[in-house]
C-alpha cells in the first residue's frame, strides 16, 4: 500500500465538461472540499472518495456522487484508488457541465481517467504501519535519546517535564524496534 504527502491535481476534458481532480492526503479532505467548493462556486458537482486505515487497522472507504447519477463517478472512482493499493488518500473530482450529456458509460470512463491521471502525475510513499509508545528519562540522557531519534525517524509527539521526562514517540515496526535497541539501557517504556 502507498499513500500520497502532497495535493496534485489535474484537468481532463470531456465533450466541453471539465473534471479537475484535486488528489490529497485524507488528513486534510474535509477541509480541502471546502476550500474547492469556496473556490469553484460555479461547479457542478464535487465527487469524492477515499481509503484510510482506522486505528483497529481497518481499511475504511467511501465514496460520494454528488449528484450524478448513483454509481457513475465517486464509486469508478473509488474503484481507481483500490486498484492503486492507495491508502490515507482521498480524491475528489470537480466537475463543470460543458452542456452534452456523457451517459452513465461516457461518465464512469471520465471520472475514472480523471483519478487515473492525477495518480499518474503524483508521487507517493509506501505504507508502514506505525506503534507509539511512552518513554521515561533521565535529564542526563535527553540530547542521546533525542539524537537517537532523528537518526531513526523516530518521531517525538509530546514532551513532558513535570515531575519526570516523558515522551510520547511514535514510528514504523522497525524503526522503533531498533531505537529501542540503541537506547535500551536510558530509556523505561512506560
Amino acid at each position: 500500500m502507498k499513500y500520497i504527502t502532497d495535493i496534485v491535481k489535474h484537468t481532463l476534458e470531456v465533450k466541453q465538461s471539465k473534471f479537475i481532480a484535486w488528489l490529497t492526503p485524507y488528513e486534510i479532505y474535509q477541509e480541502r472540499l471546502e476550500h474547492l467548493k469556496n473556490e469553484h462556486p460555479k461547479a457542478r458537482h464535487f465527487v469524492t472518495a477515499f481509503r484510510y486505515i482506522n486505528e483497529y487497522e481497518q481499511v475504511v472507504e467511501h465514496s460520494n456522487d454528488d449528484g450524478e447519477p448513483k454509481g457513475t463517478s465517486g464509486r469508478p472512482s473509488l474503484i481507481v484508488l483500490q486498484g492503486q493499493e492507495l491508502i490515507n488518500t482521498a480524491v475528489i473530482v470537480v466537475r463543470y457541465f460543458g452542456g452534452t450529456k456523457l451517459g452513465t458509460g461516457g461518465l464512469v470512463r471520465a471520472y475514472s481517467d480523471a483519478v487515473n491521471l492525477v495518480i499518474n502525475e503524483a508521487e507517493f510513499k509506501e505504507y508502514k504501519k506505525e506503534v507509539f509508545a511512552t518513554i521515561e528519562i533521565e535529564y542526563s540522557d535527553v540530547r542521546f535519546v533525542e539524537y537517537e531519534c532523528v537518526a531513526f525517524g523516530v518521531s517525538v509527539l509530546e514532551k513532558n517535564f513535570e515531575n519526570k521526562i516523558v515522551y510520547k514517540i511514535k514510528a514504523d515496526e522497525k524503526s522503533m524496534e531498533a531505537f529501542f535497541q540503541k537506547v535500551k539501557r536510558v530509556v523505561k517504556t512506560l
